[in-house]
């Protein structure tokens, strides 16, 4: 499903984020990476939507090449991908169910079937009855699952998390990774940052470790 072979990934003046990094993730896996701060985790989770292209080497999802995909091919790549960053870069001025229907919009859909999907993924999420709300209103747990809703909303088959417990309390955190393990276990592909591995054990997922930017394990 997620092909890296050989990747590397070098910014201007020479800082080498990644150097000759080769995994193959299948599908329905979970996979947790991890790494110092620094080491090219949330590069790596970028190369897999093109929200970054690598300097060398190939990146493949589904077999396509996403290093080498035109701009106009780029979007309909990422309507079967999922993303939640640190920050859950929601926008303040718009309801929890706009910030939620946000990526049907873009793709086209509306109406009463984009609606549905909002409220089936803020349910999934344990946020059912939030879909008025501001989300400058909600904990810093709630504004993450309202992230990780609108990452699920287009049903994606690949998951994708840059440290989404890294700013949370033990208690939200291991509410949040249990979201993910429950993702997993109903057929969706994980790949989760975190330098909290010991959330995710109880799936004893596979790991991935960066060090420097090169995979060491």
């Amino acid at each position: 499903m997620i092909r890296f072979e050989q990747v590397s990934k070098r910014y201007p003046g020479g800082v080498e984020s990644l150097a000759d990094i080769s995994f193959e993730i299948r599908q329905g896996e979970l996979i947790v990476l991890r790494g110092h701060s620094g080491a090219g985790k949330s590069t790596l989770l970028k190369l897999i939507p093109a929200l970054e292209r690598p300097t060398a080497g190939r990146v493949l999802v589904n077999d396509q090449d996403v290093g080498r995909l035109p701009r106009s091919a780029i979007p309909y790549l990422r309507r079967s991908l999922g993303l939640v960053t640190q920050d859950s870069r929601l926008l303040y001025d718009r309801s929890v169910l706009d910030n939620v229907l946000m990526p049907l919009v873009i793709t086209g859909l509306s109406g009463k079937e984009a609606k549905k999907r909002a409220h089936v993924a803020l349910d999934r999420v344990g946020l059912s009855g939030y879909e008025r709300a501001m989300p400058i209103t909600l904990s810093g747990g709630e504004q993450q699952r309202v992230a990780i809703a609108r990452a699920i909303v287009n049903r994606p088959a690949i998951l994708i998390a840059d440290e989404p417990t890294a700013h949370l309390d033990a208690e939200y955190a291991d509410e949040i990774a249990a979201l993910f393990r429950s993702f997993n276990e109903a057929g969706v592909t994980v790949i989760v940052a975190t330098h909290s591995e010991s959330l995710f054990a109880a799936r004893a997922p596979r790991r991935l470790s960066l060090s420097h930017g090169r995979l060491v394990a």
